[in-house]
């Protein structure tokens, strides 16, 4: 081969195995086991699990028999953090993958890929901080989807505060609609008196962030990020599509940083994407059992 052409062929290459292996790894489920001590002494362990951003369509099967064998863990409380959906169809097969989660105690948020489908975009978009106005699909049937998950008995939080016992532990619960399409409505006031204080919301946003943990929710837990999705490895993300710092697109963290009492954060880099960027690099879906233990 002729040098000339030899440069663009080896990078048709790279190119190409990189796309297949990202292809991969967006169905190469993890479970990521992490130790929270935010329990008062004497109580606990409690296993929570966190789920969040499956974006599910019908025929993802793999995905909804990955999901429905967590109930295995024999988790204590499930947490939700929002985007189920990716498809007007995919309602059943949703609950169908949680199934026998749903009958454990739980609660939820929604997030903006519950409300409306996902649309194409130029993935380039999301390296340019407040790239522009959103682009929303067609509405989606995500009231069919909160009343299924009430009715099991799952606990909404959107835009709300409850209270749940789970295991001898007190837990008090603050959450909100979607900030990343301007859907929350957070009334700052201090945490009611519990064993623990859990703030959830679909996005990580500082804004909302903040005054939770300053009125005292101990444990704030988040999706949206897909962990930044695709990731360099050795460094991480490089954007979050939050005002949520990179190197903080998933795991745990403290809130806020730097701060002489902080909460703990925890941020899913969930279980799915947009079916319109099915690929994941040095990222790969995952959900988490959170186990609290004494602090």
């Amino acid at each position: 081969m002729r040098p000339f052409l030899a440069v663009p062929a080896t990078i048709a290459a790279t190119t190409a195995a990189g796309l297949s292996y990202a292809l991969w790894e967006a169905r190469s489920f993890r479970l990521r086991r992490i130790d929270v001590p935010c329990l008062p002494a004497g109580l606990g362990p409690l296993r929570v699990l966190h789920l969040s951003d499956p974006h599910m369509t019908p025929g993802q099967r793999r995905k909804q028999d990955w999901i429905r064998a967590l109930d295995d863990l024999e988790p204590d409380l499930v947490v939700h953090t929002g985007d189920n959906l990716a498809h007007q169809l995919a309602v059943p097969s949703v609950l169908d993958s949680y199934g026998p989660l749903l009958r454990r105690p739980g609660v939820f948020v929604l997030g903006s890929n519950d409300y409306y489908a996902p649309k194409p975009k130029n993935p380039a978009n999301y390296l340019k901080k407040g790239s522009g106005k959103r682009v929303l699909g067609v509405p989606l049937p995500w009231r069919e989807l909160r009343d299924a998950f009430t009715a099991a008995g799952w606990l909404d939080l959107t835009n709300r505060r409850a209270r749940l016992t789970v295991q001898g532990v007190e837990l008090a619960f603050a959450g909100v609609d979607d900030p990343h399409i301007k859907r929350d409505r957070y009334d700052s006031s201090p945490a009611p008196a519990a064993d623990l204080a859990i703030g959830v919301t679909h996005s990580p946003e500082p804004r909302v962030l903040d005054p939770m943990a300053s009125d005292g929710y101990q444990l704030l837990m988040a999706g949206h990020t897909h962990g930044g999705q695709l990731c360099i490895p050795g460094y991480g993300a490089l954007v979050t599509n939050c005002d949520l710092p990179p190197s903080m697109a998933k795991g745990l963290h403290q809130w806020p940083p730097g701060s002489a009492h902080p909460s703990w954060l925890h941020v899913s880099a969930g279980l799915g994407c947009s079916p319109y960027t099915p690929v994941r690099f040095a990222c790969p879906p995952e959900a988490t059992l959170l186990t609290l233990r004494p602090r």
